[in-house]
């Protein structure tokens, strides 16, 4: 008698009496299906997979089951908790396949004490879903799905430490975000909202609100992905010249919308209107501050559909006041609501919205459809393309595996850092260098952490096992795997693994192989991720948080100059290597320092006679 549970719950039992020498391996019915434990599910991690029975499918389950020597012991619809407001298409699809319970504005308290009896959860933008919500469901929440694109009120390490997967709905509000952006984009050229609320105080100011044309003005759209590109067509639409800054975007998709690609400071310094849609990062915070504003064209008007925190809003406001930013038109905020009294919200050349890019009934409806269908997916143990955590992988393959993941991101991200802004990744070869037979080496997750590490630092998608291929195509991105056999022990799984972008421009030149790619091969040594590549030159590093690269002419005192002036600004030095071509001539030094240097400290590396280029990453 054999007794199966899907991630150790009791949400189904299926019981098997067969002849000792008939193990039961496989059993499927169109309520549930099971798979033996030879068979991995990347979702689960158990080797299960499953479909809860509905409540019309039950007793002819139990008919097919006579006879069998299947007994079903139990079987229950999921509960879905609908934790804030969805529309009714969506909750119609979930009502299909789950008890709903729509309970909005949950305190948290209330919200954990609810948890526990859920198996799936559904926020909006309002609902923190926390690790003390983790907690609380005590393991039976399986699928947290967010109806929208951002996921900051979740805690995505306490979802995947807990085995809960996160999902989104990324594509069907981009319309309506960029309708939105244009509505603001003419609202604020034309006074509109002074000139309504003007007209509302008994007031007639024709003189006062005379605006500005579109036709004929530059709109230089900040971040060229689903949404900036769909503000760009209809820009274009209105007679606008539109340029776009995005050092990732595929060249070939923004010459068909017949839009330029250029650099950041080009972008900013010769639009007249500047649209914002660039994610949420570490690197995108307060990219929009007072070094920005120094270098925009005087008079320039920004719109803001994306990301509050993405602006200085100390900033722009005193852009605004010095004249250097005509008018602003915003729909969100670094904190939201934004305080009563604020400054910014308050200004009379600034036009705000409450947050209103998604705010539409058709892109409601969208939504609602989208993330129901997520969460359905999920559920029944399907992989999500719209995943945004990894799942569970099994033990024995992430063990062996592990230093060579972190090593595949690292290398991401070392690669992309290296790509010039503007000239786009067309492509990306990997290649691995194993004694392994293919068969005994699954390469999926690497290359998941590969794409990962080239995606995730412009981007506010979260890449894993699950999407990456499908986040990849998104994105242009075509990734290629080679694999070169060494005839030595297959007892490690890797020697190397080769990371190359193709066809694009570099910061820095002696990353650019014979082949003209950007090139950087990494292995694991001692348990530990080092670069052993960069471009044809050889080097020996760890890969920590921080490497400095630069190119120098190999002669002697050059090392000692760059390491005093990192010492004399307290910056340690962990590691330092050198490659070169040969004794006297060109060489690289790939320097690990514990600390970020600040912005003088790496000037003064630049300025450094012996060094003839250089570049700061951040892995």
């Amino acid at each position: 008698m054999a007794s199966v549970t899907a991630a150790g719950k009791a949400l189904l039992h299926l019981s098997a009496t067969t002849p000792d020498h008939l193990p039961l391996t496989s059993f499927s019915s169109p309520a549930v299906s099971f798979r033996s434990s030879r068979s991995r599910s990347p979702f689960l991690g158990l080797g299960l997979r499953l479909r809860f029975a509905t409540s019309s499918e039950i007793p002819a389950l139990h008919a097919r089951s006579a006879g069998r020597g299947l007994r079903i012991e139990a079987a229950a619809r999921p509960t879905i908790l609908v934790a804030e407001k969805l529309g009714e298409a969506g909750l119609a699809l979930l009502r299909e396949f789950a008890n709903v319970d729509c309970s909005y504005n949950l305190s948290p308290e209330d919200l954990c004490s609810k948890i526990s009896l859920c198996d799936a959860l559904i926020v909006r933008s309002g609902t923190k879903v926390t690790r003390e919500v983790f907690d609380a469901s005590k393991g039976r929440l399986k699928v947290v799905g967010r109806a929208g694109v951002g996921i900051d009120n979740v805690d995505l390490h306490a979802a995947t430490e807990s085995g809960c997967l996160v999902v989104n709905a990324p594509t069907a509000n981009t319309v309506a975000a960029a309708e939105h952006g244009i509505a603001l984009l003419a609202s604020m050229a034309r006074n509109i909202a002074q000139a309504d609320a003007s007209m509302k105080a008994g007031k007639w100011q024709r003189n006062k609100y005379v605006g500005v044309s579109l036709v004929g003005k530059t709109l230089a759209v900040m971040g060229f992905g689903k949404v900036g590109s769909e503000v760009a067509r209809r820009a274009k639409g209105l007679g606008m010249h539109v340029i776009a800054h995005d050092p990732y975007a595929p060249a070939d998709r923004a010459r068909a919308i017949g839009v330029e690609l250029v650099s950041f400071d080009e972008a900013i310094s010769t639009a007249d209107f500047i649209s914002l849609h660039m994610p949420m990062t570490t690197t995108t915070a307060k990219l929009f501050n007072d070094e920005a504003f120094a270098k925009v064209k005087k008079g320039v008007r920004i719109i803001n559909v994306a990301r509050g925190g993405v602006v200085d809003e100390d900033a722009l406001v005193r852009a605004l006041d010095n004249g250097t930013v005509a008018q602003a038109a915003l729909d969100v905020f670094t904190v939201e609501p934004p305080p009563k009294d604020s400054k910014l919200v308050m200004h009379e050349n600034v036009t705000v919205t409450p947050h209103l890019g998604a705010s539409t009934v058709e892109a409601q409806e969208g939504v609602a459809v989208e993330i129901a269908e997520a969460v359905i997916g999920a559920l029944k143990g399907e992989l999500a393309a719209t995943a945004v955590n990894a799942p569970m992988v099994p033990a024995e393959v992430l063990s062996e595996l592990a230093p060579y993941v972190i090593l595949a991101e690292k290398l991401g991200r070392l690669a992309v850092q290296l790509v010039a802004g503007g000239s786009g990744i067309k492509g990306v070869k990997v290649v691995y260098t194993s004694a392994r037979d293919p068969d005994d080496l699954d390469t999926r997750i690497l290359r998941a952490m590969i794409t990962k590490g080239i995606i995730e630092p412009i981007s506010n998608v979260f890449v894993n096992i699950v999407n990456a291929d499908y986040t990849a195509k998104q994105r242009g991105l075509r990734i290629s795997e080679q694999r070169i056999y060494l005839d030595s022990s297959p007892e490690v799984p890797l020697d190397s693994i080769q990371v190359h972008l193709t066809h694009v421009e570099s910061k820095f030149a002696s990353a650019l192989s014979d082949t003209g790619d950007i090139t950087v091969e990494g292995r694991v040594k001692d348990g530990y991720p080092h670069l052993t590549l960069v471009g044809s030159f050889s080097v020996d590093v760890s890969l920590e948080q921080y490497v400095i690269l630069c190119r120098n002419v190999d002669k002697p005192g050059n090392i000692g100059r760059v390491g005093r002036i990192l010492g004399e600004q307290n910056v340690n030095i962990s590691f330092m290597s050198v490659g070169r071509i040969a004794p006297r001539k060109q060489a690289i030094m790939a320097i690990g320092v514990d600390e970020e240097p600040d912005k003088e400290t790496l000037k003064k590396i630049g300025e450094s006679p012996a060094i003839e280029e250089f570049v700061f990453l951040k892995l």
